[in-house]
């Protein structure tokens, strides 16, 4: 069995906001042939896209899978709903909300799957954390920590 390197991101900006973040990584660790090796700290960022709602609290969390992409990203899918996500809007409010960011040594560019993830070299929110537990990680050319340098500039 082949394990993948995979970084994900996660947000909550409804409800127990921490508890649903926590609630999110035990189940990802709970998927069957993976395990979560690394966490970073959690931090609380304005929204983004629609600013009209609360504040989110985001993290970044590395796994270990044997999970295809597609797979994968139906687990995460899966995680959402049980834990109450309603999509009814476009980066609106959500209980939880996890992206893949990276999934090592795979791209992808369908309608339901994109990787590396399109806006992660733009966002604070997802550059921030991430470069807590992968900060030499490189992403279209640049490290995790140059693009969050070029974000602060």
């Amino acid at each position: 069995m082949t394990m993948h390197r995979v970084y994900l991101s996660l947000g909550s900006n409804l409800g127990d906001r921490a508890g649903y973040l926590r609630e999110a990584v035990a189940r990802l660790g709970a998927l069957p042939e993976t395990q979560v090796t690394a966490q970073s700290r959690v931090i609380e960022t304005p929204p983004w896209g629609v600013t009209d709602q609360p504040a989110f609290l985001n993290m970044a969390a590395a796994l270990e899978t044997a999970l295809a992409p597609e797979a994968l990203l139906a687990a995460v899918k899966a995680i959402e709903t049980d834990l109450g996500r309603v999509r009814t809007e476009h980066w609106g409010p959500r209980t939880v909300d996890i992206d893949i960011l990276i999934y090592e040594g795979e791209t992808r560019d369908t309608p339901t799957l994109r990787l590396p993830h399109p806006y992660l070299t733009q966002r604070r929110f997802v550059l921030e954390p991430l470069a807590e537990i992968a900060p030499d990680l490189v992403v279209a050319g640049k490290t995790v920590r140059e693009w969050l340098a070029a974000l602060e500039e």
